[in-house]
């Protein structure tokens, strides 16, 4: 039996719902860094190959910005959150007032726009490992955040070659951010990819083993 295969919707939906705490904490301090109302869920979680990653994200050419996060503790791994090029420039344009920042501009983003995306990531990172970590009494602290711009495939294929060596498995949270006055909303993809040991020591503390 693949080992994807062993999760039911009721051990996904705990998931789910772990991501949704985490949703409604980061939220909170999303709205003091853009000074508006936001609401964030997380309609889905997935647990895929990481074969299946790439695609789910738009493919290799889809030009994303990412931050990178290690996990550090009591069950370490790393994390990615992943944005498009249209959600990223939202979100920095929101952060810092400035209507006109361009992602891939002549002069490439500025100090101030790399820091904006690394506080979200952070924001979004500590929000789910505090959640994640309340579930299952396993610490869990995220390292200092580090934003990489460019295709998917230049950005994912070496850290995700460097995991295969050693995991098969990432759990991808989706997560829908909306600012109360905008219909829209942003789509961006948590991406946690738990190490070997770590993965077993995460789903035994929530009830799920290799052979549930």
């Amino acid at each position: 039996m693949d080992f994807t295969d062993q999760f039911s919707h009721i051990q996904l939906d705990v998931l789910r719902e772990i991501g949704n705490i985490g949703a409604g904490n980061a939220a909170t301090s999303m709205a003091k860094l853009i000074n508006k109302k936001i609401d964030m869920q997380v309609p889905s979680v997935k647990i895929v190959a990481f074969d299946e990653v790439m695609e789910l994200i738009g493919g290799p050419e889809e030009l994303i910005a990412a931050v990178f996060i290690r996990i550090q503790g009591q069950a370490p791994g790393t994390v990615y959150f992943i944005l498009t090029k249209k959600e990223a420039e939202y979100l920095v344009r929101e952060i810092t007032s400035d209507k006109e920042f361009s992602l891939v501009g002549d002069k490439g983003p500025s100090e101030l726009a790399i820091s904006a995306l690394q506080e979200v990531g952070n924001i979004l990172a500590g929000s789910y490992l505090s959640a994640l970590a309340d579930f299952t009494n396993i610490n869990m602290q995220p390292s200092v955040p580090s934003l990489s711009i460019d295709m998917a495939g230049a950005i994912l294929a070496v850290g995700l070659v460097e995991l295969s060596q050693v995991s098969d498995y990432a759990i991808i949270i989706d997560t829908k951010i909306n600012e109360q006055s905008s219909v829209a909303g942003i789509h961006g993809h948590f991406l946690l990819l738990p190490d070997p040991a770590s993965f077993k020591k995460l789903f035994t503390s929530l009830g799920i083993t290799d052979h549930a």
